[in-house]
């Protein structure tokens, strides 16, 4: 059985981080949501408007703290936190429409609760998932982009065919996406801020509770820290 784990690399970085870590298995994941759960995603929109108050976007707190969580590691030119481009499309006056269950529940968690949240075909891992600064040279190869490779000194997810998620939680790849036919997932909250640890609790209440109810799926919640490094995928 593969396992996560944080790297040492990464808490050395963020020693106060904790990373939600939710493991679903046997999912019947859906092309077309259900109306409840694009009502949910609609209803997230409008209330992620609350951490829309100062003038530039990078000056609300909830979006500043990931722009200096950027500044720590190295990073591709204009890559942001997931959250951030969430947010940014609402402040030009876009919502964050349907995909498919799953990611519609996952992006009403984040924008509901400001917090940056990603998953992955858990099945298309090879080995061991790790959170880590790279070497630089693992493939990757973002939706709609052309291959490429980590930077030395990037802090990404990646697992032995090469990376997963570039520039922590920036861009995800092609070769382990959800899609339709998912059956098992890894999903990540990352908490760089000490003092959101409720905001974090709340949304993985949220997930678990909204998971098991519309994709029918077994679900279980892990929260890593520097203690508490890694858990069995």
């Amino acid at each position: 059985m593969s396992k996560f784990i944080a790297d040492k690399s990464f808490f050395e970085l963020f020693p106060e981080a904790k990373l939600g870590v939710i493991l679903i298995k046997n999912m019947e994941n859906s092309d077309e949501s259900p109306i409840e759960v694009k009502k949910m995603l609609l209803d997230a929109n409008d209330e992620a408007e609350k951490y829309l108050v100062a003038g530039q976007l990078s000056e609300n707190k909830e979006v500043a703290v990931w722009r200096e969580a950027y500044k720590k590691f190295k990073t591709k030119k204009g890559a942001r936190c997931s959250i951030e481009a969430l947010l940014k499309r609402l402040s030009k006056g876009n919502i964050v429409g349907s995909i498919n269950t799953l990611v519609d529940i996952y992006n009403a968690a984040s924008l509901k609760f400001a917090l940056p949240c990603g998953a992955e075909d858990s099945d298309k891992f090879v080995g061991d998932l790790k959170l880590t600064i790279t070497e630089g040279g693992d493939e990757f190869q973002a939706i709609g982009e052309d291959p490429s490779e980590t930077y030395e000194g990037e802090l990404c997810y990646k697992d032995d065919k090469g990376a997963v998620c570039r520039c922590f939680n920036w861009r995800d790849g092609i070769r382990t996406m959800i899609t339709e036919d998912t059956k098992n997932a890894f999903m990540i909250m990352e908490l760089v801020d000490p003092d959101r640890y409720d905001a974090l609790e709340g949304a993985l209440e949220f997930l678990k509770e909204n998971l098991t109810k519309y994709l029918n799926a077994e679900v279980a919640v892990h929260i890593l820290d520097i203690n508490n490094p890694s858990v069995e995928i």
